[in-house]
Parts: structure tokens; sequence; C-alpha cells
């Protein structure tokens, strides 16, 4: 049996917020437009880019959206020349990744994120030879649209009733489970117990430690 523990990246492996929202400030400005408050931008991590400005926005036209994401991108990218991207690996999360794979799991990520950003901030961490197939916005349609993870379970070779879904969001949740896979809400990322549970959660994890018991959990009751 191929077991796959599919990751979201923002808020579930690393704490990025304040990057992400440094970067939507800048990209607002750009716009002239009011800066988002950052508790509405924690709102909306995890989407793809024009999905999120156009939450944050939706006032604006498709156009306005498409160069708004384009400005977010390069204001992420002068942050990162600046040495200003801090993305840190929530306390726990290596160990964590080591008992799966240890245990037979094979491991993914889906996120918000594009290929480019996954890979940054992968390799920054040691992490990219962990993962057999990586997932990103600017491959697929945005969350909670299921592409990703079908693909994922494609890739891995694994079936859904044998693949679960790790993430901080309803959105992720909500993947999941139009996918047929199993989720796992996680209590340290930027949406709360409550929405995670109502967008599909089976379980909600308060550290990263207690993730590989109920993975097993999960897989064992089908």
């Amino acid at each position: 049996m191929i077991r796959l523990a599919l990751f979201d990246c923002d808020g579930t492996l690393v704490d990025s917020l304040s990057s992400i929202c440094a970067a939507m400030e800048e990209c607002f400005a750009a716009s002239a437009l009011p800066v988002p408050p950052r508790q509405a931008t924690r709102r909306v991590v995890g989407l793809s880019l024009v999905e999120a400005v156009r939450t944050l926005h939706p006032e604006g036209a498709p156009d306005l959206h498409r160069a708004m994401a384009e400005d977010y991108k390069r204001a992420f990218q002068r942050l990162r020349a600046r040495s200003q991207v801090d993305e840190p690996l929530f306390e726990g999360m290596a160990d964590t990744l080591d008992r799966l794979a240890d245990t037979g799991w094979l491991l993914g990520v889906a996120t918000g994120k594009s290929s480019r950003g996954l890979t940054f901030c992968l390799d920054h961490h040691g992490l990219t030879q962990r993962f057999v197939t990586l997932q990103t916005a600017d491959l697929h349609p945005s969350k909670p649209h299921p592409a990703m993870a079908l693909n994922a379970m494609a890739e891995a070779g694994a079936a859904p009733g044998d693949s679960v879904v790790i993430g901080d969001t309803g959105f992720d949740m909500a993947m999941a489970k139009a996918a047929g896979m199993h989720a796992i809400g996680v209590a340290w990322g930027y949406h709360d117990r409550a929405e995670l549970l109502a967008q599909g959660a089976d379980r909600v994890a308060e550290h990263p430690a207690d993730l590989p018991a109920l993975l097993e959990e999960l897989i064992s009751v089908g």
C-alpha cells in the first residue's frame, strides 16, 4: 500500500505570514489602493495570487487582479533580494517529516505558492528531496479545486483512501474532500479550528509531533 501525506506549505510547514503581508501591502500600494489589514490577508493565504487579490479587492476588474498578482510577485522578489523574506519551519516539523518518511509515508506538497517560491522555500530548509510530488498554484486552479491533490496522488501512485491532506486552512480541507482524501487540519496556522472542522477536517493536530499518530489512525479506520 502506498500512503501519501500531502502538506500545504504556508501556515503548515512554514510560518510565512509576515512576508506574505509585506508583499501584499506593497502590491496594493503599487495600485494606489488602501492596504488590506493583515487579518484580511491572513484569511486568503493558500489561495492562488489572482484569487487572493480578487478576494481582498472584489471591486477590481480581472485585468487589475492579474496585474496586482504580478506586482505581488515582484514585491516578494524584492523582499527576497533584500534578505527580508522570513519563512521559518514550524517547531518540530523537520522531525515529523523524518518520522513519517521512516515509517513508509510518501510526502508531497500542494501549495498556493508558485513553483519558484516553493523551490526557494524548500531549498532554504534543505527539504526538497523529502517530497516525491510538488503541486503549485501556477500549474493548477486555486484551492479548493481538487486538481493539485488529484495530480499529487497520480504522481505518487496513491489511492484517495490511503492519502491525507495536512493543511491550516479551510481551502485545504475542502480540496481534500473534493479529491476523496482524508484531511487533517493544523492548529498552528492561519484559520481556526472551527473553520477547519466545518470544511471537512477529520482531525485537528495541535502540534507537528501529533501528525504521525493521527495519520496512522485515519488510514487504519479507512
